[in-house]
Order: C-alpha cells, then sequence, then structure tokens
C-alpha cells in the first residue's frame, strides 16, 4: 500500500521511506505545538524557542516510529519473513510484510515488539525529562521530552486497542489463530473489531465536530475510515494468500503471448503491434528465446523522423531477473514480486523461453470469482488442520 514512498536510509539492512502524506503530518504538528501547546504550557519563550521545540518534537516522533516500526521488521526477520522495508505516512508507519506469519507465536511477538519498544521509549524520554528538572536543563529540551513520553503513550495505548490491523489486533488474531488454527476466521474476526473500532472513531469524530472542534474532529473521521479500509484490505489478502499459495504459475499464466522480433523498425512496431493490440510493452524475442524488451517509454524518447530509421534492437532494454519468473513458482511468490517492483506484469520463462506472461489482473479476476463461489462455504470455520485431513 504504501510501497511507494521516497527511500530516505537503511536501518540494519531495512529500508525506511517516507510517504509524502507524512509530510502534512509534520507540518500539522510543528504548527500545533509550536503555536498552541507549548506556548500554552511554558508561556514568555520567544517564538524561535518554539518553532525548534515543535521541530524536535517532529523528529522525535519521527525517530519512535521508525523504532516502533523496525522492532515488527526484525522480529520478522527472525522467523525468516521476508520484509519490504518500512515506511511513515500520514497515520503513522508500517513494516511491509508481503508474507503472514508463519504461526500464532510469530504473529503474537511481532505484534508485541512494537509497544514494548515505544514503552521502552517512554521510559527513556521519562528519565530525561525527570533529569532534566533536577539539573535545571534548559525548558525547551524539558518540554519536548515531556511531550514525546505522552505521545509514546498515546501510541502504546491506541496500537493495544484489539482492533485489527493494529498491533493489539494482531495479538488478537494470535489468540484466535492459537486457538482454533485457522488463520482465516481468526483475520476476518479481528478485522471486523477492525471495522467496528474504525467506525467508532468516525462517529466521534463528528460529535466533535458538532461541538466545535473541527481539526479534531476530522482527524478522528480520517482515522477511522483509514481503519476500516486497513481492516478491510488486510482481511482480503489473507483471502488472496490463502487462494493463490501453492499454485503454479503456469495456471494464470496467458499462453497466447504477443512478442516482437528484434530485427523490425521501430515504425513497423508502432503501426503493427502499438497501435494494434494496444499493449504498452512487448517482450523482444528470437526463436523463442527471451532477449529483452521494448515499451511504449523508449519509443516516446525517439524523434518521429527516426522511427522509420531505427530497429527495435537498438532501443529494446534487457530483461531484469524481478521481471521475469518459472512457471512452476509459486502464484504467491509472483504477487509479492509485483508488490514489491510495481510491475503489474511478470514474464514467465522456462530455460530462458518465453512460455507466457503473467499479470495481475488475471490473478485478481480469479480471486473475485473464487470468493464469490466459496464464500458462504459452510466449513470455513473448521480448524485448518482438520481440513487437511478431510482432504486425505
Amino acid at each position: 500500500m504504501f510501497s511507494r514512498g521516497f527511500p530516505l536510509f537503511n536501518l540494519l539492512g531495512f529500508q525506511v521511506k517516507l510517504d509524502p502524506s507524512w509530510l502534512l503530518l509534520a507540518l500539522l504538528m510543528v504548527w500545533s505545538f509550536a503555536s498552541g501547546i507549548f506556548p500554552f504550557t511554558y508561556p514568555n519563550l520567544a517564538p524561535v524557542t518554539y518553532f525548534w521545540m515543535g521541530v524536535g518534537m517532529v523528529v522525535g516522533l519521527f525517530a519512535s516510529i521508525v523504532l516502533h516500526e523496525f522492532a515488527h521488521a526484525w522480529i520478522a526477520r527472525c522467523f525468516g519473513l521476508p520484509m519490504s522495508g518500512i515506511t511513515l505516512f500520514l497515520f503513522g508507519g508500517v513494516a511491509e510484510m508481503s508474507e503472514n506469519s508463519p504461526s500464532p507465536i510469530a504473529e503474537l511477538l511481532m505484534a508485541l515488539a512494537g509497544p514494548a519498544t515505544s514503552v521502552i521509549i517512554l521510559l527513556a524520554c521519562i528519565v530525561v525529562t525527570m533529569a532534566g528538572a533536577a539539573y535545571e536543563w534548559p525548558v525547551s529540551v524539558i518540554g519536548v521530552s515531556r511531550y514525546l513520553a505522552i505521545m509514546n503513550g498515546v501510541v502504546i495505548v491506541f496500537n493495544l486497542v484489539p482492533a485489527f490491523p493494529l498491533d493489539g489486533g494482531r495479538v488478537l488474531r494470535a489468540i484466535l489463530w492459537q486457538w482454533k488454527h485457522n488463520l482465516k476466521w481468526a483475520t476476518r474476526i479481528a478485522s471486523r473489531f477492525g471495522g467496528w473500532f474504525g467506525l467508532l472513531l468516525v462517529f466521534m469524530g463528528i460529535f466533535n465536530i458538532l461541538q466545535g472542534n473541527i481539526i479534531g474532529g476530522i482527524w478522528w473521521v480520517l482515522i477511522g475510515i483509514f481503519l476500516q479500509r486497513a481492516a478491510d484490505s488486510s482481511y482480503q489478502q489473507v483471502l488472496l494468500q490463502k487462494q493463490l499459495q501453492g499454485e503454479p504459475v503456469r495456471r494464470f499464466m496467458q499462453k497466447n503471448v504477443i512478442s516482437v522480433p528484434m530485427s523490425i523498425t521501430i515504425q513497423q512496431l508502432v503501426d503493427h503491434y502499438f497501435y494494434r493490440h494496444f499493449f504498452t510493452s512487448y517482450p523482444v524475442v528470437m526463436h523463442g528465446r527471451l532477449l529483452g524488451f521494448i515499451s511504449i517509454r523508449q519509443v516516446e524518447n525517439l524523434p518521429q523522423p527516426e522511427w522509420g530509421n531505427r530497429l527495435v534492437a537498438d532501443l529494446m532494454q534487457p530483461v531484469e531477473p524481478e521481471q521475469i519468473i518459472s512457471p512452476q513458482d509459486d502464484a504467491m511468490s509472483a504477487l509479492s514480486r509485483m508488490h514489491q517492483t510495481g510491475q503489474s506484469k511478470l514474464m514467465v520463462t522456462d530455460n530462458n523461453q518465453l512460455v507466457g506472461m503473467l499479470s495481475l489482473k488475471d490473478l485478481l479476476r480469479f480471486f473475485a470469482m473464487k470468493i464469490a463461489l466459496e464464500e458462504n462455504k459452510p466449513d470455513e470455520n473448521k480448524p485448518e488442520e482438520h481440513k487437511r485431513d478431510e482432504n486425505r
């Protein structure tokens, strides 16, 4: 969901990215603390001091969220789960996992790692605040550390609400998963709590707006809507993984792939391929062997008078390893690769021979059909090991 953020730095192998929406949160925080909270709590300071205190709050909150999400990612790595990175966005941060937890215990430990880290940060801020008061440090330092402690306390309490996909919701899912041995059922129940909690926040926001707290009310409404959508999409992700895991790519790939030879001109490519089939890119092959690909982007950068003189071989791009997949590979692995790279299509090769094309659209079409036909199966709440026994 947030894998398109701007890369900032790597933290012990995890790439930290910043979604543009987080900049809005940063500006709002600097403004609210510098113009309202700090002047009210610590009067008679210079305006520039309040500004830098607001900046300090943003930097401290940034570090707190990164460490919170890093704890999730580090525990996930300990259990062998691939991590796409850590992204900060308008409503906080997310450690991006392309797969679900392998067990309820792993899910529980990953969920608790973030709040436990926030507790450590909270205690550290309290120590700094107390030391600052005892040794008469500048008010600006004491004020920032005090409110960072408060913010981390809010993060802890909010995240431990048993509403998926919050950390508390993941704890709930882990407990239900261990109880029924059914990840799908556990996710559905935890996601319902997440949807209900999101709806509660929306009503609270509307109530605040009616009471005159317009900005605060709007925030509650936005967070509530986001939680509702996140809960639903998280459940859909589990369903998708259940349907695709173990299924080979060959089941979903398109075998009749339209490819182009490297010997034709760009003018022929435009006339006989782009204007006829309307695809934005084509694999380049020779005797079935995949040589590269050419897209409309390369053609756009070439002046039109040269189209008749330049060949596809002159403009085609080499195929990167993340753009190809084997027909024997797992379909869920293919979907994870699409998510990580932002590509909607993968070329399927067998011994470097192009044998098919896998598209995100085909995978989602299968998923939608599967859900429509099997959503109300009477045995969907049975423990997973019982289902496996029945299928033997």
